[in-house]
């Protein structure tokens, strides 16, 4: 995907304390005008407060924090405009008709258009975007989980935002519907030029959707990069399968293309069924967080050592 070097998220040293626990530690990255960064961790790393601060609903301990050029912690009404959310569930609106809850909602942001975004989308626009036009005169409360997915993202891009935060946007979602999603994506970064934080729990999703992956583990970023890049951090061993004769086999190795070529070199046309099983994000994710829990084990066990010689 195209991005520009016009930054559109700026986070420096961030810490997030709540009493005496920290749950955020000296976070820092930057995202680009056009960006998809997707944000991935296990349960509790940190990943909600981050999105909640950088969408001001939460405010930091510390650090320095802007969002479109904007301490988030005091954002306006002009700021918030130019700013899209979906969050992980919505339940109002029930009565509500999908194409009239678009465009009452997108109303509130007619007033924040600029000479470069007319602000809101057009409802049946939007509607046709996001694969409900048959439901648009549907009450939402008879729209099933995964269509009331999708009209959360509506919800979040109704204004054109030009920075959106994702929380886990495809939970209930069929194959079909992720895939359309995916496209819906795509084409805002390339298209709109939308600048857009991601997190997901599907490291598929990620892999296909990403510019750049952070991985976030125990409040601290511990990887940050293309899928390739965090790959070449964790060079694993490439599991080459195949047939000959009838029979299975299976060999792991760190030269797969020198193993493939050296065994039709000896065997011809007797090798069939050949698969080549590279190293894959979850392979790498796993095997990062893993190092990373091991070297706050091994700082928590130094400290305690400290503690006792003192």
């Amino acid at each position: 995907m195209t991005t520009s070097e016009e930054v559109v998220l700026d986070v420096d040293g961030l810490r997030m304390r709540y009493g005496t626990t920290d749950v955020l530690h000296d976070v820092t990255f930057q995202a680009r005008h056009g960006e998809v960064l997707v944000l991935l961790g296990p349960n509790g790393a940190g990943k909600t407060t981050t999105i909640e601060i950088l969408e001001g609903f939460r405010v930091r301990s510390a650090g320095r924090v802007e969002v479109l050029g904007t301490d988030p912690a005091h954002g306006d009404e002009r700021w918030r405009a130019r700013v899209g959310v979906v969050l992980q569930s919505w339940r109002d609106h029930g009565r509500w008709r999908v194409r009239e809850l678009l465009a009452h909602l997108g109303s509130y942001y007619a007033g924040y258009s600029t000479e470069l975004i007319q602000r809101p989308w057009d409802a049946d626009e939007l509607v046709a975007m996001v694969g409900l036009p048959e439901h648009a005169d549907k009450q939402i409360r008879m729209l099933s989980g995964g269509q009331r997915r999708r009209l959360d993202v509506a919800i979040g891009i109704v204004g054109r935002p030009e920075l959106l935060f994702l929380d886990e946007p495809t939970a209930g979602f069929d194959p079909q519907a992720r895939r359309e999603f995916h496209d819906l994506v795509r084409r805002l970064a390339e298209e709109h030029q939308t600048t857009i934080l991601l997190t997901t729990h599907d490291l598929d999703e990620a892999e296909k959707l990403a510019d750049r992956i952070m991985i976030l583990n125990g409040g601290r970023i511990v990887a940050d990069g293309t899928a390739e890049e965090l790959g070449q951090r964790i060079v694993g061993e490439d599991e080459v399968r195949w047939t000959r004769d009838g029979q299975r086999f299976m060999r792991s190795t760190d030269e797969s293309t020198k193993f493939v070529f050296d065994l039709f070199k000896q065997y011809g046309e007797a090798i069939a069924d050949l698969e080549v099983r590279r190293s894959s994000l979850e392979d790498t994710y796993l095997s990062l967080v893993h190092q990373a829990e091991s070297g706050l084990s091994e700082a928590a066990a130094a400290n305690n050592l400290v503690e006792v010689d003192q």
